[in-house]
């Protein structure tokens, strides 16, 4: 089910006395181009990101990254009767609603500190979208929602979140998509660094986009969803963030090391065992207390507090990354009185293939609203 907001048409039906006569629609469909992005900021560029996926393993969600956009169609049809009366066919326009805005900004000065900003522009023909103009204007500040993309820390690419970022923007959300610093070039922390630093950023620029600081929520999917979790988790969560979604996230990946070392361990768990190694930068063994205390700090539910955020988490019955990564972490939280909630739904994909299911994001969208209400 999409949540994007399709688009509008309007059909008139003329058609001959004839009982029998059958009526049919032409329907043609235009589209409207994004506006131009605003100047990033020192030492980034300004893209429009190709859709590419989230991350090995993973689908690209109905109306989300590797869908196509709206088309053009035409329908006719021949009705028969005996009455003299003709049937007059009909056409209907489609108008495909302005798509956002976008530019990538550097948050870092490492190439893969970059961010994609989504936003939609309100701002009349022939004016600037800054956001003195928006604010002289009496536009609220918007909330916003920060993404982070899977890929088992060694993959995956902030574009693969393109097409959920417009249909957040089409509820009314500035939306976020960042890079981070992968496990080949970097081990643990350095991931979390990065999502803080992102973070940071979005509020200290949060004027550039007419965003209300205060009102920032993080969402992540696998690897991503580790990240989106610990922004949630890591010191006082709640003062940082107002929630946390995630898809399928390792939110505890010795668990998940663990998992690709049994013998019925599939592909999928054999391979996310070798990215955790990757992203601690060593073997986790009793041997190496070191390795263990890095494991331990990855391990989301070591840093639950009372001061956190609340979280929605999501997984699939039967993936690789099963929803025991989250039933934990929801049940530490609720015992420190915080909200949190884990959907299984039934099957075996992963990640951003959730946003394919008919309820997953009205859900979504729902508990993020409540979350970044005003």
């Amino acid at each position: 089910m999409s949540d994007e907001k399709g688009p509008g048409v309007r059909k008139v039906l003329v058609c001959g006395a004839a009982f029998a006569a059958t009526c049919i629609s032409a329907v043609a469909a235009s589209g409207a181009a994004g506006a131009a992005p605003p100047v990033p900021a020192p030492g980034s560029s300004s893209s429009a990101s190709p859709g590419q996926g989230d991350g090995p393993g993973t689908q690209a969600p109905s109306g989300s990254p590797g869908s196509s956009g709206p088309s053009a169609t035409a329908q006719a049809g021949n009705g028969q009767s005996s009455a003299p009366d003709p049937v007059v066919s009909t056409r209907a326009v489609m108008v495909t609603p302005k798509l956002p805005r976008t530019a990538t900004y550097a948050y870092g000065i490492h190439p893969r500190q970059r961010l994609d900003v989504y936003w939609q522009d309100t701002t009349p023909e022939g004016q600037d979208d800054d956001a003195a103009t928006r604010q002289a204007r009496g536009t609220a500040p918007t909330p916003a929602v920060l993404l982070f993309h899977g890929g088992s820390w060694i993959g995956g690419d902030k574009s693969g979140w393109k097409y959920f970022a417009r249909r957040l923007t089409a509820q009314g959300y500035t939306v976020f998509a960042a890079n981070y610093r992968l496990a080949t070039q970097a081990p643990w922390p350095a991931q979390r660094d990065d999502a803080m630093a992102a973070l940071t950023y979005v509020k200290r620029h949060a004027v550039r986009w007419n965003v209300d600081p205060d009102r920032v929520a993080v969402m992540g999917s696998s690897a991503g969803g580790l990240l989106a979790s610990q922004l949630a988790t890591y010191g006082e969560g709640g003062t940082r963030v107002r929630g946390a979604v995630s898809l399928s996230p390792v939110n505890i990946p010795y668990l998940a090391y663990q998992a690709g070392e049994k013998p019925d361990a599939t592909r999928s768990q054999r391979s996310l065992r070798r990215a955790v190694v990757k992203l601690l930068g060593c073997v986790p063994v009793e041997t190496d207390p070191d390795c263990m205390a890095q494991a331990e700090d990855t391990n989301t539910i070591s840093h639950v507090s009372p001061g956190d955020a609340p979280m929605l988490l999501l997984h699939y019955k039967d993936e690789f990354v099963p929803p025991a990564q989250s039933t934990g972490l929801a049940a530490a939280l609720r015992g420190v009185g915080l909200d949190a909630s884990v959907k299984v739904y039934p099957g075996r994909q992963h990640a951003t293939a959730l946003l394919n299911e008919e309820t997953a994001v009205p859900l979504i969208i729902s508990w993020l609203k409540e979350r970044t209400a005003p």
